[in-house]
């Protein structure tokens, strides 16, 4: 939510996903008890507009405490992300609500109040593919899923997935 925690390192996270093909983040998570590492993990951007999935990775670590966000004296489970994609909302379109709330997807609450929550496990499939769709129609600067003008990665990191064309 914009309007309580402003991403003010955005920018560089997306130019180090250019770079090395993933950007790796901590972030909060209320259903620290069934989180694990390799979950999927999407990103969505509620409280003004425009609303909708703006990132997408995959969870690095097991849960761990760490200071709130807001620097008030408690302490919150969180997961360190590592982001494949990362959309800025003022540049580039979001998978918008009105997208996710159609078919199968309408079953899923998209406007939590907390941050970390569970998806169906009946609809992540359904999800998936209509992420992919959104990713591969839709005029973003990185995309993992569609070759880039650049000939290869400047930097290679272990553990980082890399596409490799032959024909």
């Amino acid at each position: 939510n914009p309007k309580k925690w402003n991403w003010i390192t955005l920018e560089q996270s997306i130019d180090q996903i250019e770079q090395t093909g993933r950007s790796t983040e901590k972030w909060s998570v209320i259903s620290h008890k069934k989180i694990q590492q390799g979950d999927r993990a999407f990103l969505i951007r509620l409280g003004k507009e425009p609303k909708g999935i703006m990132a997408a990775g995959f969870v690095a670590t097991s849960p761990f405490l760490s200071k709130h966000w807001s620097g008030k004296n408690k302490l919150v489970y969180r997961v360190m992300i590592d982001f494949e994609v990362i959309l800025n909302p003022e540049k580039e379109p979001l998978l918008s609500l009105d997208i996710l709330n159609k078919g199968n997807l309408a079953k899923v609450n998209w406007t939590p109040q907390s941050s970390g929550t569970e998806i169906n496990p009946e609809v992540t499939d359904e999800l998936e593919a209509v992420w992919f769709d959104f990713l591969t129609t839709q005029n973003i600067r990185h995309n993992p899923f569609k070759e880039t003008e650049k000939d290869e990665q400047k930097v290679h990191t272990e553990g980082t997935p890399n596409q490799v064309l032959v024909t």
